[in-house]
């Protein structure tokens, strides 16, 4: 496998030349006191380093090793500890965490670069920093000063570490019918009783302490998702001076073995009447976890991204090294036996399909991180209930969309190997294997796509829709007539969404079956539109600048690649919608 080295010169094209984040900083006045350009530059060359040079290195042999279990305590594989003892000390930890606490305070939108690096460089490694971060988020927005004063500064620090406690043995989609308990004390605490499956990073050896968020009910709370709590509790007691006291009630009762991500401990945790203590107000949990869902789904969307650049690293070195067979249009090597693979037309194909769904998820998941920048920090209420509507909107399609490219993505960089690409010691496969969860966790996109299409489409009467749809409209009417190869298929994409989106909006108001039966096809006719306008956005910025930087060259290429054969595939996915509902339910349960 190819030396994991970081796209920087993608991502500053993306943030510095396709969106002009200075731009939005200096509007953002909160972001403006923090963050320029060259301050921008300096983290994402330095993130670049510490990923390939401390991570990376460690990314197989955590695989092959994996965590293991003894008596309650976790071990992460060699170098896991030392590697995130250097990460931590870097401040990567907390690069998005309040400055008040002690954290970088930077935008999403470099979080989102920094993110993709760590994840591309080791994927089990970036989810114990991730889940972090997460609880962090969730505490400065709705824990008391006291308890935010009390974890932050040693969470965004990386002394402590964060998991996020929600799915049990019978609840994961539906919260709403969890049996964790939550009895409250005479000191305002909680004892905190029952069992949490599937939680990342709930128990390891890289931190003196581990901060769990946990959703629980009250003895009188009311049922379903309206009667949830998060509390806070600690695996070690927090003294009032900030040093550490007595072990919580809780521990780890097993570890789950995994197809992938073994190097990320995924924990079984009991808790035994442990002491918490409430975030926020009571019944509200589900609102303060939401705070940090769109985080972390649009970070899970990163995940996948960043596989499928791991796999491009490798599979374009593998491509152009390998010889096999001759040119179809004769030799081009002709001083070797074969031509390298790179020369065929159906490895070509797979490449650039690996470098058009890459780049332009890079361009899709920073315009989304852009958006939670502008909805948390504009002081403009309008423009900030846009954003906000518009991350509602995309965040399931940057989760859903953005891992489903990935596997494909990675599964054709496992092709490009050949037979070496399901052995092991070539790294391809386990690039597959990890990419895997990605379309799982943090709601499957199955679910994902439930939102999209019942919560975002319908639930809004299609509103939510057409800030997006108008925006792609305008940036259409604005653009030169030298970017009308772009353009007019990307109108004609907006319009065929328009009509689809019409059309599941009309059949929901007679039969609710159609919302489910439309969603899969719909989020994906969708994430192929948008990647057109990033497509369309990258053009326009590379375009008259190809003939002096081959970068700006290989971009439009890969732009008209994307519009020739990746684009079209929503003729066939529309196609899939507009069939209906009735097709799925001509079979009794019996007849499967």
């Amino acid at each position: 496998m190819a030396d994991y080295k970081a796209p920087l010169r993608d991502m500053r094209f993306v943030l510095n030349e396709v969106f002009e984040v200075s731009k939005l900083w200096a509007e953002l006045p909160a972001l403006a006191e923090v963050v320029d350009a060259d301050t921008a530059s300096a983290i994402l060359e330095e993130a670049g380093k510490v990923t390939a040079g401390s991570i990376a290195p460690l990314n197989r042999s955590g695989d092959e090793e994996g965590c293991s279990w003894d008596n309650g305590a976790v071990k992460t594989p060699a170098g896991f500890p030392e590697a995130y003892q250097t990460y931590a000390e870097g401040g990567w930890v907390g690069v998005g965490g309040s400055p008040e606490f002690g954290g970088m305070g930077m935008p999403k939108v470099i979080g989102a670069q920094v993110e993709e690096m760590v994840n591309s460089a080791n994927l089990s490694f970036g989810l114990y920093p991730m889940l972090t971060a997460g609880a962090c988020l969730s505490i400065l927005n709705h824990a008391s000063e006291e308890l935010k004063a009390q974890y932050l500064p040693n969470m965004y620090a990386g002394v402590w570490a964060g998991s996020m406690c929600l799915t049990e043995p019978h609840a994961g989609t539906d919260l709403g019918i969890i049996r964790t308990k939550a009895e409250p004390q005479a000191d305002g605490s909680y004892r905190i009783s029952g069992t949490k499956i599937f939680i990342t990073g709930g128990e390891h050896d890289l931190t003196e302490n581990i901060i769990h968020l946990v959703l629980a009910k009250l003895p009188d709370a009311p049922a379903g998702p309206k009667g949830i709590s998060l509390f806070i509790v600690p695996k070690v007691m927090v003294n009032a001076d900030g040093s550490l006291g007595e072990k919580n009630a809780l521990g780890c009762g097993s570890i789950e073995h995994k197809m992938g991500i073994k190097a990320s401990a995924t924990c079984v945790m009991n808790f035994d009447g442990a002491t918490g203590y409430l975030v926020g107000e009571v019944n509200k949990g589900l609102n303060a976890m939401f705070t940090m869902m769109n985080y972390e789904r649009l970070g899970v969307g990163i995940q996948g991204l960043a596989l499928g650049e791991r796999s491009y690293q490798s599979a374009i070195e593998y491509a152009r090294e390998r010889i096999q067979s001759r040119a179809p249009t004769g030799p081009v090597a002709k001083d070797k036996a074969a031509d390298p693979i790179i020369v065929h037309p159906d490895v070509r194909r797979m490449l650039l399909t690996m470098k058009a769904l890459n780049e332009g998820g890079r361009a899709f998941s920073s315009y989304v991180a852009m958006q939670l920048d502008t909805a948390k920090y504009s002081e403009d209420k309008e423009i900030a209930k846009r954003a906000d509507e518009l991350v509602a909107l995309l965040t399931p399609v940057a989760k859903a969309f953005l891992t489903d490219m990935a596997l494909e993505t990675t599964v054709h960089g496992q092709q490009i190997f050949g037979g070496h690409g399901f052995i092991r010691e070539w790294g391809q496969e386990q690039l597959v294997r990890d990419c895997r969860i990605t379309q799982i966790y943090e709601g499957t996109n199955g679910i994902q796509s439930l939102d999209l299409m019942g919560r975002k489409i319908v639930g809004s009467g299609g509103s939510f829709y057409k800030h997006l749809a108008d925006e792609i409209k305008g940036f259409i009417a604005a653009a030169d007539a030298n970017l009308d190869e772009f353009t007019k298929p990307l109108a004609a994409a907006v319009q065929n969404l328009d009509e689809l989106t019409a059309w599941v909006l009309d059949r929901a108001k007679n039969n609710p079956n159609e919302i489910g039966a439309a969603s899969v096809e719909y989020l994906q006719v969708f994430g192929y539109t948008a990647y057109a306008y990033m497509w369309a956005l990258m053009a326009r910025a590379a375009l008259g600048k190809e003939a002096q930087d081959e970068f700006y060259a290989s971009k439009l290429g890969t732009a008209r690649f994307y519009f020739a054969r990746l684009l079209p595939r929503i003729h066939s996915l529309s196609a899939s919608v507009k069939a209906g509902s009735e097709s799925l339910y001509l079979l009794d349960a019996a007849q499967f």
